[in-house]
């Protein structure tokens, strides 16, 4: 009885605010508006993020506009079956002008999220940082049927269902490139960057392990849809 009154009484709360929450926060910080592809990394936008994953649907409508905005280039390879079957997944093969090292099987709501990051964060730090335009992701992949860390007893890692992908580093126009490995530890231009994309970049992703989690991760980050704003 207690536990349905404070129900109640929260909806009721939140009905009275919609009026208020409609006129004056942004997209960015509503919890009823739709989500946008530049709504910013906020912990509505995270969740906005994370229900898509509930509605397909809806899901590739926004991923659809994202490819029209000339943010993603993606197909579409058709479910497949096995020990960790994939339903309605994509091939990303670019994010607009940010090339990859190669082309990676993703959630739709992870190929969103990774849409969202490289447009709002990596690609304008890299310009605004280095003056030179961000070129290329280097990556060591995304689906992979396996448990986490490789063990053979446990769960299965966020890579079996293609819920996240692994950056090793970044290139820029001018051939330059930065590698997590080498230039996180740096008290540098490209370490400052790095650390930069890594915290700014949680905002997008449910989980996201970096060189500071533990050894596993010292050459990459992990960027994953599962989890509610763990970011290491």
């Amino acid at each position: 009885m207690r536990r349905t009154l404070v129900l109640l009484l929260v909806l009721l709360a939140l009905a009275m605010l919609l009026p208020w929450a409609s006129r004056y926060l942004p997209p960015g910080y509503h919890p009823f508006s739709p989500l946008t592809l530049d709504d910013p990394p906020t912990l509505v936008t995270r969740l906005k993020l994370r229900l898509l994953a509930n509605d397909p649907v809806a899901c590739m409508a926004i991923l659809t506009q994202a490819r029209d905005a000339g943010r993603i280039a993606f197909s579409l390879p058709g479910d497949s079956q096995g020990k960790c079957p994939l339903v309605a997944p994509v091939r990303v093969q670019n994010f607009g002008e940010v090339r990859l090292s190669s082309s990676f099987l993703a959630s739709c709501p992870l190929a969103l999220s990774s849409a969202m990051f490289v447009g709002q964060i990596a690609a304008p730090q890299a310009q605004r940082r280095f003056g030179v335009r961000l070129a290329r992701i280097d990556h060591l992949g995304s689906y992979a049927c396996r448990n986490i860390y490789h063990r053979p007893v446990g769960r299965l890692s966020e890579h079996a269902t293609a819920e996240a992908w692994d950056i090793a580093g970044f290139r820029l126009a001018n051939g330059q490139r930065l590698t997590i490995l080498r230039d996180w530890p740096e008290q540098s231009t490209v370490g400052s960057y790095l650390k930069a994309l890594f915290e700014e970049g949680c905002g997008f992703f449910g989980s996201a392990l970096g060189p500071e989690y533990n050894a596993a991760h010292a050459n990459h980050f992990h960027f994953g849809m599962q989890g509610y704003g763990l970011c290491r």
